[in-house]
């Protein structure tokens, strides 16, 4: 059996086996052997060859075993033991989130929570003090104070203000073997910031701000500045200005700036050196964001007195009215004073004013003005019809100081002059029906005026007095500025007079009177059993009841085509008829030969020249065979006419010849045999252009059996014969 014995500085084998005369061997196996531990062979002495460290490798694990020094078998088994390295207090305890960085707010109590540090010391907690840590401060008191195990540091005086001392060192210590001397100790820095807490108000460094502005200033600019300082930061220090509610506040206006937290002056309402000189109020200026705790401490707000002394400026004249109207009629003499306009100069010695019109208007050319008074004159006449109204500006000038100017505008009204008679305001179509009745209104008329007419101006209307006599229409004045056309006859006949001519006088109400002829035009027109206006044109007379012009039209043009497909009829069956005769065997051409046989049929119709068969006054020489596809296209030459049928045996013969020693040609003969109507024919023409039937000889009652529109058609045709024949009688 193996054993291990601790001793003070070595550890040692022994084998129950080994009498000490030494046949035993030892041997040293496992972790940190022959690098860490060795062993003597013969005696079993274990000897560490270097130092250790609790910290890096606690314990290690062998293994031992005796063998016969001459066999080298072993005498027991492998036994295995563990070596544990016992700590001593040979680490320091150390802050591994140092430097630490913390804040509390100011004016906080005593005790108020800042921030908890940790130290870690490496040594063996289990085994004596060497990891028992105690904090303390080194640097930092009164202000703060540790918890010796804990590590939470917390303020230790009231009331730390932070516009006294904002950052603050704090050193704190970390010492283990519980403090005691002989203990390895570690530091760390903390650094506190106090934060800001709203513990104090505005305060104006001055009672009294003193400002001067001149009296040119533009509204809403700014004219000075005040500041009022709050030792706090951020929010805390955001001020607000008022203007206290006094002599001269409603005038201006105080906005903060919220970069420089200055109070900024503004202008509401223009300053007149003139009226007032100076002006006193009160400003206040207090925080935004209040701190409840704080308000013991009294008002967070204070209070400053603003002197603005109002500086003389050079200022042009001033108008005494914004807007100047005038009235002016329209037949005023040039040279006319319609009006004055009034500007002075309010400054301190006072100067003299000019007048003069602004060019760049319209109204330059009509209007002239006194440049010393300032009255408004005529130029030209004026006409309203053509401009009822002038707008343009005058500028008033210094004469110590002519660049200084202000202008005015003139709004001139042209008045109205009864210059123009009243007018019919449209022109009328008026229409009368044949059938009219005696005082029948046929037409409203009303009238213009050209010219401006007032309020409660009438026009009267009535006939011109050469109209008057006999009248066919007459006016009936309504007495509401209209009038009506009425009838004064029992009936109008549009083929005795198609046309009335009446001359209407329109008087006007203004002076002087005006008045003017109109002449209006009235048409005949024939009408319905209810006045409708069926037609007024003059061809309507001649129209059948019911039928326009387009009716009858269309019905003509679908005659025309019934007679044109008439006349093609009958000249296609008198065509028929001329094929006919000339098929008979009293044919002039009779000594053509006709063969029974039917021939090569339709297509081979191609085979000879249709054109001369025709028409023997025309014959070719050479020409080409049909039934065959030419090799080129030879035009065909014109021969001499012939005065004789023979032409055309010949002619007949001359092929049959050509076609017997024609080896491509068709083994067999065709002869077509075409109708021709030569002179002499018995067939008439069918040509309408020779025809002796003249339109006279025409019988147009066939047309009766229609309809009702034909037989107006009839009836009308028949007329003109009948009014033709009576001219001839």
């Amino acid at each position: 059996m193996i054993s291990l014995l601790n001793e003070t500085e070595k550890m040692k084998l022994h084998s129950d086996l080994d009498k000490g005369e030494g046949t035993v061997k030892y041997t040293l196996s496992g972790d940190g052997a022959g690098t860490v531990f060795t062993i003597d062979e013969t005696t079993g002495d274990i000897h560490a060859i270097r130092s250790l460290d609790r910290e890096e490798k606690p314990f290690y694990t062998l293994r031992a075993q005796a063998v016969d020094i001459e066999t080298r078998k072993p005498l027991e088994p492998e036994s295995e033991f563990i070596i544990k390295v016992q700590d001593i207090n040979d680490n320091e305890p150390k802050f591994l989130d140092g430097p630490y960085i913390a804040s509390v707010p100011e004016m906080s109590p005593v005790g108020a929570y800042v921030l908890q540090v940790k130290a870690t010391d490496a040594d063996d907690p289990t085994y004596g003090n060497s990891a028992r840590v105690v904090y303390s401060i080194l640097q930092g008191q009164p202000y703060f104070s540790i918890d010796p195990k804990t590590g939470v540091i917390r303020t230790a005086l009231p009331n730390m203000d932070r516009e006294v001392k904002e950052q603050y060192q704090v050193l704190i210590q970390a010492k283990d073997m519980g403090g005691q001397l002989g203990g390895l100790a570690g530091t760390t820095i903390v650094n506190i910031t106090l934060t800001d807490v709203n513990d104090n108000p505005p305060r104006f460094p001055k009672s009294i701000f003193h400002l001067k502005v001149p009296e040119s200033s533009p509204i809403g600019s700014a004219i000075g500045r005040i500041r009022a300082v709050d030792p706090d930061f951020g929010q805390n220090a955001e001020i607000e200005y008022s203007i206290v509610p006094g002599d001269g506040g409603n005038l201006f206006d105080i906005v903060t700036d919220e970069n420089t937290q200055e109070g900024v002056l503004k202008l509401k309402k223009p300053l007149d050196f003139e009226t007032k000189k100076a002006y006193t109020f009160k400003v206040e200026a207090s925080n935004l964001h209040l701190d409840h705790r704080f308000h013991s401490a009294g008002p967070f707000k204070d209070t400053a007195t603003v002197k603005i002394s109002v500086l003389d400026v050079d200022e042009p004249p001033v108008f005494s009215k914004p807007l100047y109207t005038m009235e002016v009629y329209e037949d005023t003499p040039v040279g006319t004073i319609i009006g004055a306009v009034t500007a002075q100069d309010l400054d301190v010695g006072s100067s003299a004013v000019r007048y003069f019109i602004d060019w760049k208007s319209d109204g330059d050319s009509y209007f002239t003005i006194d440049a010393t008074e300032g009255t408004i004159s005529t130029s030209e006449l004026l006409d309203r019809e053509s401009t009822a109204q002038y707008n343009f500006s005058i500028i008033a000038s210094k004469v110590s100081n002519p660049l200084l100017t202000s202008r005015v505008n003139i709004l001139i009204n042209v008045l109205d002059v009864n210059e123009f008679p009243p007018e019919i305001s449209v022109p009328y179509e008026t229409a009368v029906c044949e059938n009219a009745k005696p005082g029948q209104i046929i037409q409203i008329v009303s009238a213009a005026d050209r010219d401006l007419s007032p309020a409660g101006q009438q026009f009267s209307f009535k006939l011109s007095p050469e109209a008057s006599i006999k009248p066919n229409f007459t006016v009936r004045d309504f007495r509401n500025n209209t009038a009506g056309i009425e009838t004064r006859r029992n009936g109008y006949s549009r083929r005795q007079q198609e046309l009335y001519f009446l001359p209407v006088v329109i008087e006007d109400s203004s002076y002087p009177v005006q008045s003017s002829t109109n002449t209006m035009t009235i048409r005949v027109c024939r009408c319905d059993s209810d006045g409708t206006v069926l037609s007024c044109n003059v061809e309507a007379i001649f129209l059948p009841v019911g039928l326009s012009t387009g009716a009858l039209i269309a019905i003509l043009l679908c005659i025309v085509i019934l007679l044109a497909i008439v006349v093609l009829y009958v000249a296609l069956r008198r065509q028929k008829k001329k094929d006919t005769l000339m098929t008979s065997k009293e044919d002039i051409r009779d000594n053509v030969i006709h063969y029974d046989d039917e021939g090569g049929g339709e297509e081979d119709t191609q085979a000879f020249d249709i054109g001369a068969l025709r028409n023997p006054k025309v014959m070719e020489d050479n020409k080409i065979r049909r039934d065959i596809k030419p090799d080129s296209l030879c035009l065909p030459r014109q021969r001499p006419p012939v005065e004789d049928n023979a032409d055309i045996r010949d002619f007949i013969n001359q092929r049959l010849q050509e076609n017997d020693v024609d080896p491509t040609a068709p083994p067999y003969d065709s002869l077509v045999t075409y109708a021709y109507e030569g002179n002499g024919s018995v067939a008439d023409s069918l040509s309408s252009m020779e025809s002796l039937t003249m339109e006279a000889d025409q019988d147009y009652t066939y047309l009766t059996d229609w309809g009702p529109p034909f037989k107006v058609l009839a009836d009308m045709f028949g007329e003109e014969e009948s009014y033709n024949t009576d001219k001839v009688t």
